[in-house]
């Protein structure tokens, strides 16, 4: 690990920003691949891991971007919080947008009740766009975090981003299974279901590049660029990963995997960063 460190200490931080997001796109198509290997998922297995991946995505809103977001913001008391506050609320508000415009299909949902504007697009379209929605925000996050160690700013450390970037990576494999596993049990064959799966994830490395750019050229939206990666990601865990594990009886092992993918995330964190 501190091997790690050292390496991305020595590049240029945009250019660590794309590595970073580019291994949470590769580890997205490793748990893909397993549609090569297996015919199926447990429904209690794919509860249990998108409970996961919300803990996980929960922990790193506050951990990695909410909490060092409000220690480098100027001020006290109500004035330290307010670029937080604003961040965070449009960056819930990006999502919802995105939520209402853009067409797509919760994987553990009925073909009525898909979400967006009205189209004619399949099903296997609408699914790997509901997975797209969960990554935006998470390539983001860890641009944003790349951005401010390139602008400087202490609060922002290396260490910091790469436990983000290996917190989302971790994640992402079940994402990855989360696409793959339901398109092949509709019909889809195993070399498509692979590429959608693996597909959903390539927004990362551009959402993580463009967020790491915006901050390098505009250091003082640091603060609010963190807590609206924040807010984009705490919508996508209330608005969609969680409905998608409360839909079966595996309520209790997704809650489970919650607790986990928190945990993971926290100690990946306060140990790194």
């Amino acid at each position: 690990m501190n091997d790690i460190l050292a390496y991305f200490e020595s590049i240029n931080p945009i250019l660590g920003a794309f590595y970073a997001t580019l291994f949470t796109w590769v580890v997205t198509a490793v748990g893909a691949s397993l549609v090569f290997f297996f015919k199926g998922m447990n429904r209690a297995v794919l509860d249990g891991m998108l409970g996961f991946t919300g803990g996980v995505m929960v922990a790193a809103s506050f951990w990695s971007l909410l909490a060092p977001g409000i220690e480098m913001s100027p001020g006290e008391g109500f004035v330290k919080v307010i670029p937080a506050a604003v961040g965070f609320a449009l960056g819930a508000l990006f999502l919802y947008g995105l939520d209402k415009v853009l067409p797509h299909l919760h994987i553990n949902f009925r073909e009525d009740e898909k979400e967006g504007i009205k189209t004619p697009w399949r099903r296997t379209t609408l699914l790997v766009l509901a997975i797209t929605l969960h990554n935006i925000p998470e390539g983001l996050a860890v641009g944003v975090l790349f951005g401010g160690v390139a602008a400087g700013i202490p609060e922002a450390t290396i260490g910091g981003a790469v436990a983000l970037a290996l917190g989302i990576g971790i994640q992402n494999f079940p994402e990855g299974i989360a696409v793959s596993m339901p398109l092949r049990r509709h019909g889809v064959s195993r070399r498509k279901s692979f590429w959608y799966g693996q597909m959903s994830a390539i927004v990362e490395p551009i959402a993580g590049v463009l967020g790491a750019l915006a901050v390098t050229f505009f250091t003082p939206i640091l603060p609010y660029a963190l807590a609206f990666a924040a807010g984009a990601m705490i919508f996508v865990v209330v608005e969609e990963v969680i409905p998608e594990t409360q839909r079966d009886r595996y309520t209790d092992i997704a809650t489970l995997g919650f607790i986990g993918g928190f945990i993971i995330m926290m100690t990946l964190d306060v140990a790194l960063g």
